[in-house]
């Protein structure tokens, strides 16, 4: 896992002790009467310096913002790797418990989303809406069936193969990058230089790798969430690049249909990172979303505990 090398400007670093580990957390801000912003990384070797480099300082102009390494990413320690979307939402809770952020506005992008989205459904209290970038748990399979299939078994491999495999691939870190956003020449460079670099440190992938054993079954995906996202009543704003070529931009599409309370904003010629390949529109985006949560109706009291279904 990285080190915490790369820091969003203006944003502050610090461990916050949860579970017999240290969660690496990272803040800017100051407390006001606005809801604070909960920004949750996606998968991959992913942390939240990478995702929310350049959103987290734009988006804590007025009010505060604060992002965590998953068990497992970036910087947090103590903690072993959680897989399920569900355990690392309830983490996310007692994070957000300890730090008496709630309620809060809930972001997540692609893994994150997913992680959102079961926050969502698990401890609603908690949240005064949702904002999902490209997010996980709205598909049934990874590709066709034998695509599918071959994802699973090789999720299945022992893990000295499996972290040896992940390690070979990571070399090809700036290949998959440009998997990821539509036009690479969008990334800082200092993201870039990070991303590499986190890729080629051991078990840097073992994170994702837990997540992907615990969500690939061997005939669909076990996470997914379409059957159940219409008993979330928060506010919700999807935004998806419509060139994404990781996660499906209609699975968004399918989960607005049935939400009560969400829409959905695309974006022609942005991939999967949308928030660093379009971060202004996302930033504009998502002042926009705030602006109508303002209008709505205070919340009631959150009691900061996750709720088992």
């Amino acid at each position: 896992m990285t080190s915490g090398r790369l820091l969003p400007p203006g944003a502050s670093s610090l461990s916050v002790p949860l579970g017999g580990g240290l969660v690496r957390t990272l803040h800017a801000g100051v407390p006001g009467p606005r809801p604070p912003l909960v920004l949750v990384h996606g998968g991959g070797t992913d942390a939240a310096a990478l995702s929310w480099y350049r959103a987290l300082p734009a988006l804590a102009v007025d009010r505060e913002v604060w992002a965590l390494d998953l068990p497992g990413f970036g910087a947090t320690t103590g903690i072993a790797p959680l897989g399920r979307p569900e355990a690392m939402a309830d983490l996310v809770a007692r994070w957000m418990g300890g730090l008496g952020l709630a309620p809060a506005v809930a972001v997540g992008v692609s893994m994150g989303g997913d992680v959102v989205l079961n926050l969502a459904l698990r401890s609603p209290r908690l949240l005064r809406g949702l904002v999902l970038v490209a997010p996980g748990g709205l598909v049934g399979s990874v590709g066709r069936p034998l695509v599918h299939r071959a994802a699973w078994a090789f999720s299945r491999l022992p893990d000295p193969v499996l972290l040896r495999l992940a390690a070979a691939a990571n070399r090809f870190s700036r290949t998959a990058l440009r998997a990821m956003v539509h036009d690479p020449a969008t990334v800082p460079a200092e993201v870039v230089e990070e991303f590499v670099r986190v890729a080629r440190e051991p078990r840097s992938a073992e994170g994702y790798l837990r997540y992907n054993q615990s969500t690939l079954g061997p005939g669909g995906m076990t996470n997914q969430l379409l059957g159940r996202v219409g008993r979330v009543e928060l506010p919700a704003l999807f935004v998806h690049g419509q060139r994404d070529r990781l996660v499906p931009v209609e699975g968004s599409r399918s989960a607005v249909r049935r939400m009560p309370h969400a829409r959905l904003v695309e974006l022609p010629d942005v991939g999967h990172w949308a928030q660093l390949e379009a971060h202004e529109r996302f930033v504009h985006e998502v002042r926009r979303f705030l602006a109508e949560l303002a209008e709505l109706p205070e919340p009631e009291a959150t009691d900061g505990q996750p709720t088992s279904e």
